[in-house]
């Protein structure tokens, strides 16, 4: 059963990998997409909008598939709202990673070089 579960876990994710928002979650997991996350959180406002649509349209007696449609609408706001954090996070550190990294180079640089006050016979 747990085999099966596995399997068909693996699939669905076969499949929605190419789902537009997770191609954008992605693009701004990226080291140039990293200033992205915190406006991409705006994107969870229309997605939280479409979902108070399609409960008023469910009250009002429409159709019960809107409820899917509004499991969608409030998973995909929901990974908008986490990915702004998450990638700020994620910059901070990679952002001290390259300070690091560039303080250590300059370090090295400076014991290479000769001292300026030696001539040259």
């Amino acid at each position: 059963m747990l085999r099966l579960f596995l399997a068909l876990s693996a699939r669905v994710y076969g499949l929605l990998r190419y789902a537009p928002t997770n191609l954008l979650l992605d693009a701004i997991r990226t080291r140039r997409g990293l200033k992205w996350g915190v406006p991409a959180m705006l994107l969870a406002l229309p997605y939280l909008y479409a979902a108070a649509i399609c409960t008023m349209i469910i009250k009002d007696g429409g159709p019960g598939w809107l409820h899917l449609l509004v499991l969608l609408f409030v998973w995909n706001a929901l990974k908008f709202l986490w990915m702004g954090p998450t990638s700020l996070l994620s910059l901070l550190r990679v952002r001290a990673t390259e300070l690091a990294r560039s303080n250590a180079a300059g370090a090295i640089g400076q014991d290479a070089r000769p001292p300026a006050n030696v001539s040259a016979r």
